[in-house]
């Protein structure tokens, strides 16, 4: 009944165009992973607990104080500016829930497209944890592996609204292939989840009180660096080996040239952590760093989303490996 309402609502807006769609489900992959990047500045100017509460900034304020003795004014509004961006993200959210609904898309595309703002509240949520935890290191890498998740889910969304309604799923590479890319897309998870531990045993803690210290992982770090190093190293491998493969069974150029960025952004995300071991992670670094983690998680879900689409042209049938 309460859905039904919705939808006689949503049926006064106006309907949106195919590009349109595409368009709000980019400015969705764009949003989920700008929130990661400025969280991750939010860390490296040690603004972290510039507002020292949750839901609240300040007890009895939602928003800086401006004058504080525990906080200063830089990092108050450095952290608050990175709340007030959860907004731009729930509206990006919205937008795109509101515009399949309006074109009344199939119901898969309708379910990613729900996962926005869904994925937006419990990001909110796992950020209140994290404020009131005092910055504890798992609550920071859950915080930013739920961000790289909502990126992917966001690629993915891009992927179905420009797929026909009423088109056919067709297999555009062999399945060993795509067992293939299911498995870089493991190895990626085990990148993240040990870069995020790298963090947490690393300098920048996201606050530098001494009244209030961090809970850090007490890790040797060098152990960390090098375990994060070694599944980097071998998710390119693979990655270059699939490579071979997808020419070896003439797949479609769109998957090969997928490929072919994700290589790029791979080198450049390894060129970049390389320079941050060599430098003593300098802060700069770190954000682009994050950017980097979340280009590759798009486009690893970009290169496994062309493996598999939904298509009104007859099947060819990929060759077999």
């Amino acid at each position: 009944m309460l859905y039904r309402g919705f939808l006689r609502l949503v049926d006064r807006l106006p309907l949106p165009s195919l590009r349109t769609q595409r368009l709000l489900a980019l400015i969705a992959i764009l949003t989920q992973g700008g929130i990661a990047v400025t969280g991750s500045i939010v860390r490296v100017t040690a603004s972290g607990l510039g507002c020292p509460t949750w839901p609240q900034c300040f007890p009895g304020s939602f928003v800086p104080v401006g004058v504080s003795e525990e906080v200063a004014t830089l990092h108050q509004v450095v952290e608050f500016g990175n709340r007030l961006l959860t907004f731009v993200v729930v509206a990006s959210a919205a937008a795109v829930v509101l515009a399949v609904t309006r074109a009344r898309r199939r119901r898969e595309v309708l379910v990613y497209a729900w996962l926005m703002p869904a994925g937006t509240v419990l990001q909110a949520v796992i950020g209140g944890i994290t404020v009131l935890a005092g910055l504890a290191w798992w609550t920071v890498a859950v915080h930013l592996l739920a961000s790289m998740l909502m990126v992917w889910l966001a690629v993915l969304l891009h992927a179905k609204v420009g797929e026909p309604d009423d088109g056919v799923v067709v297999a555009t590479i062999p399945r060993p292939l795509r067992t293939l890319t299911a498995l870089s897309a493991a190895l990626l998870a085990g990148v993240l989840v040990a870069g995020t531990m790298v963090t947490g045993a690393g300098p920048h803690a996201g606050d530098k009180s001494a009244d209030r210290p961090v809970p850090r992982l007490e890790i040797d770090i060098e152990s960390l660096v090098h375990l994060h190093a070694e599944l980097l190293v071998g998710y390119l491998g693979l990655l270059v080996g699939l490579a071979f493969a997808l020419y070896a069974v003439a797949a479609p150029q769109a998957v090969k040239t997928r490929l072919h960025v994700l290589l790029a952004l791979v080198v450049a995300q390894a060129l970049v952590g390389v320079v941050q071991y060599f430098t003593d992670v300098p802060a700069a670094l770190v954000a682009v760093h994050v950017t980097g983690a979340g280009l590759c998680t798009a486009a690893t879900a970009a290169v496994w989303a062309a493996g598999r689409v939904r298509t009104t042209e007859p099947a060819r049938e990929p060759v077999a490996v």
